[in-house]
């Protein structure tokens, strides 16, 4: 059975240093509701997880959680191996030598915990063993995304519906309704395109939300115009809908048609795969008319959902 009533106090000693170690052990509620018994989350000392054990494992210098080797200094302070070398060696809390003493007392309890994903109040609610943790979250579907916008180096995160309104409100992209498209692109220098040209678009279409980007940039030596789609959402979602692009000029017309990629893959990392309409600036400066001084564009396309 799960300890209740006051907290438990249990006493670790570290062999690297024979220090003693006091462990509070506090029974965990989750949502205010106890584990139910026989639900297998219940770890090796009849605790998922531990609010006091928790906050031990948290590093004193990143407060980020720890994970082998845990270093500690003589006096038992402990920090993460990142930390060890940013302090050069020197405790932050009592200035001693820090030496290379593991505790792995507190490595030994952390392997007995199983805890929550980090994303629980985003959706996710699976419990995993300590260890286990860090590696599903880097996967897991209920974690952020990071703001799609390619113009700058923006680090907001968040949910869809957080970035949609950050996309609108703070980078002011044009939002458009509906799962057809007819969009024209104009640049007054088409022989420019070492300072990328891009352009970005949310279309809300079956209740999603996708990304239209354009952009000029070098593939090699030559210069191209680029147009792809992404989804907000995760790969496996983005599988059910398809979409297609079309541009031309003077009866002829280039076309692409492809599955959106999700926004877990980077604007850069989809446009270095080529993964979208690409247009040689050669054959744009042709569809754009005759003086071939200006850059217009006219894209088309339309979205639609896999049955």
């Amino acid at each position: 059975m799960a300890p209740s009533g006051s907290a438990l106090k249990e006493a670790l000693e570290s062999n690297s240093t024979g220090l003693d170690y006091e462990v509070k052990m506090a029974k965990v509620e989750a949502n205010n509701k106890p584990a139910k018994s026989g639900s297998g989350s219940f770890g090796k000392y009849g605790i998922h997880s531990s609010n006091g054990v928790y906050e031990l494992l948290e590093c004193l210098v990143c407060t980020n959680l720890m994970y082998p080797p845990i270093h500690q200094c003589p006096n038992g302070h402990t920090l993460c191996s990142s930390c060890k070398l940013r302090v050069q060696n020197t405790c932050p809390t009592c200035r001693y030598e820090l030496g290379n003493i593991r505790c792995l007392a507190l490595e030994k309890v952390a392997e007995s915990l199983e805890v929550p994903c980090r994303y629980q109040n985003l959706g996710c609610h699976d419990i995993f063993p300590y260890y286990s943790k860090l590696k599903h979250e880097q996967h897991c579907r209920f974690r952020s995304y990071n703001c799609p916008y390619a113009g700058s180096e923006c680090s907001v995160t968040g949910d869809i519906p957080t970035l949609v309104d950050h996309l609108k409100d703070d980078h002011k992209v044009d939002m458009h309704d509906g799962c057809t498209f007819n969009h024209r692109y104009v640049k007054s220098n088409p022989h420019e395109v070492e300072n990328a040209t891009w352009m970005l678009t949310v279309f809300n279409c079956f209740g999603r939300q996708f990304c239209l980007h354009f952009e000029a940039f070098q593939l090699g030596m030559a210069p191209v115009y680029m147009a792809f789609l992404r989804f907000m959402g995760d790969e496996n979602e983005a599988k059910k809908f398809s979409y297609s692009l079309e541009v031309g000029a003077h009866s002829r017309k280039l076309t692409w048609q492809g599955i959106p990629r999700s926004i877990r893959d980077s604007h850069r990392k989809v446009r270095d795969s080529q993964d979208g309409l690409i247009i040689p600036r050669n054959l744009a400066l042709y569809f754009s008319g005759s003086d071939k001084e200006e850059l217009k564009l006219r894209v088309t396309g339309r979205i639609w959902k896999e049955e």
